[in-house]
């Protein structure tokens, strides 16, 4: 069980990159967490409880909800990280990719969040954020992407529609908007290419999201809200 008193985080697609960086950042302000990927090692961290598991099956989000109840009492927060991209023209997207997007982007969002919503009415409040792109709101003539529009746009609209569900019941809904991040997901040879799509010339950082995140979780009277951190891409070009 957690001390009395202290909260615990959920944080999807937490084994490197954003997640890595979001499950150092919520211990850092006294959180326990529940962090889980595909292929997470076990933490030596006894407040961190690592799940395996593809976040696009329905079990793996029963379990880590599940897990994290039992172990550390409560949930009160809940990142949805976890997401994939892939940029093709529109003609060119199979079925399969296709399947794997809306698995992750979609499937990969929902039960977890009606299970950790679930416990946190039960505790009179808490907090989800997704993480988005901000290609949803803004397309960009050099990035192919309408299955990121389809899925993350459609992620935006649910983190406005949770947001004035629960408002009156202590539950916070936000979401950060991404440009592009130095992360393990994007070889270093495309850099120079992916610093040019944003108007301040360089793309962003693993911390520039996770002090946004670390900002709404502070931020009591916030709620319904896509905070951009995309380097100026949301505001044109």
């Amino acid at each position: 069980m957690s001390s009395q008193g202290q909260k615990v985080a959920v944080i999807t697609g937490a084994s490197q990159g954003i997640g890595a960086g979001l499950v150092a950042a919520y211990r850092k302000l006294g959180y326990a967490v529940v962090a889980t990927s595909r292929n997470i090692p076990q933490s030596q961290d006894p407040e961190v409880l690592t799940i395996q598991g593809d976040i696009a099956d329905r079990a793996t989000a029963e379990r880590v909800i599940a897990a994290g109840v039992e172990r550390f009492g409560r949930i009160d927060t809940l990142v949805n990280n976890a997401g994939i991209f892939i940029a093709k023209p529109f003609t060119d997207y199979t079925e399969d990719d296709y399947d794997a997007v809306l698995r992750v982007n979609v499937d990969g969002f929902f039960r977890i969040t009606q299970l950790a919503v679930e416990r946190m009415l039960e505790q009179g409040g808490g907090h989800v954020v997704q993480i988005t792109s901000s290609l949803a709101d803004q397309a960009d003539s050099r990035v192919t992407s309408v299955l990121a529009s389809l899925t993350k746009g459609g992620l935006q609209s649910a983190t406005k529609a949770l947001a004035i569900e629960y408002a009156t019941r202590g539950i916070r809904s936000n979401a950060v908007a991404l440009g592009t991040i130095k992360t393990p997901m994007h070889p270093e040879e495309h850099h120079e290419f992916l610093a040019g799509l944003h108007p301040v010339g360089r793309m962003g950082e693993v911390s520039d999201i996770v002090d946004a995140v670390v900002y709404l979780e502070n931020a009591p009277f916030v709620t319904g809200v896509i905070l951009p951190v995309d380097g100026g891409q949301s505001a044109g070009h």
